[in-house]
């Protein structure tokens, strides 16, 4: 019949010190952990297929070596920048099945952007091969090095993905069937 009366809280239990005479100090938290969840949790998943991942880095490259063309007469500095920052995301959005695509896709755009974007100065077609040679061999360092990150990137998710089941030990490598008799 006391259906309205106010419930009185449980005593608080005695603490571990008291309990057993030993102090122990609360445990530290983990600011690193919860920080590296979060991050993992916004991360977002990788989309892009292997003629998306290498239509990107092209698109964006040729992109930013017109640009840096009308900027600064001839792609240089920003083109480069663009270039190795469009194959780290190239590698870093591509889906695991595609992984292969975003390393080898990385030099075949930074080829047609020199070819589309080189100074050709005033010789024609001879002069604008001669842009093309030697934007090439001046832009080297930056093609390695959006190539080798990129391919650094997919080395470590391909690493990292769970690789399939193997098959259990029953299982024989003769062709399935009915046994001979």
């Amino acid at each position: 019949m006391d259906q309205h009366t106010a419930r009185t809280p449980p005593p608080p239990a005695p603490s571990e010190e008291a309990a057993t005479g030993v102090y122990r100090p609360p445990r530290p938290a983990r600011p690193v952990a919860g920080l590296v969840r979060r991050v993992r949790a916004a991360r977002p998943r990788p989309r892009l297929t292997g003629l998306g991942a290498g239509l990107l880095t092209t698109v964006i490259t040729v992109l930013g070596g017109a640009v840096d063309a009308l900027l600064f007469d001839g792609p240089g500095l920003l083109f480069g920048l663009v270039f190795v920052a469009v194959s780290v995301a190239g590698a870093v959005y591509v889906r695991p099945y595609d992984l292969v695509a975003a390393p080898v896709a990385a030099p075949i755009a930074f080829a047609v952007a020199v070819v589309l974007t080189s100074d050709s100065g005033s010789g024609g077609l001879a002069g604008h091969l001669l842009g093309v040679f030697t934007g090439l061999a001046t832009l080297t360092g930056w093609l390695y090095t959006g190539t080798v990150l990129a391919a650094a990137i997919v080395a470590v998710r391909a690493l990292r993905r769970p690789s399939r089941r193997r098959r259990s030990q029953r299982c024989s490598a003769a062709p399935r069937g009915r046994s001979p008799r």
